[in-house]
């Protein structure tokens, strides 16, 4: 199954400076899990302990994961994934839209 993943760029040295990589798993959490195998390091930049991060956001198809289980939010073949560090300011929801269409 692959899924596409924006990364930001903060984290792009961890991927040789690529700004989208591929990835599976059935939820965010086995997701998290295939790039930290592929990208060591990553995962400690994405989460704290067993959490997300608080400035870290992700989104499926532009759905925010907070609202869809989180780390167990399902992952399909073809969706895309995007992790954005958190922005501060502004109306939330549509400037964390702006952002996603940016990165594409």
């Amino acid at each position: 199954m692959t899924i596409i993943v924006h990364i930001p760029t903060l984290l792009r040295p961890l991927t040789n400076d690529q700004k989208r990589v591929e990835a599976s798993g059935a939820t965010i959490r086995d997701l998290i899990a295939h790039l930290e195998r592929a990208y060591p390091g990553i995962r400690q930049r994405l989460m704290q302990g067993e959490q997300l991060h608080r400035f870290v956001n992700i989104y499926v198809n532009d759905n925010d994961i907070r609202f869809a289980g989180e780390l167990d939010a399902p992952v399909g073949e073809h969706d895309t994934v995007t992790i954005l560090p958190a922005v501060a300011g502004g109306s939330g929801r549509s400037l964390a839209r702006a952002v996603v269409e940016h990165v594409r």
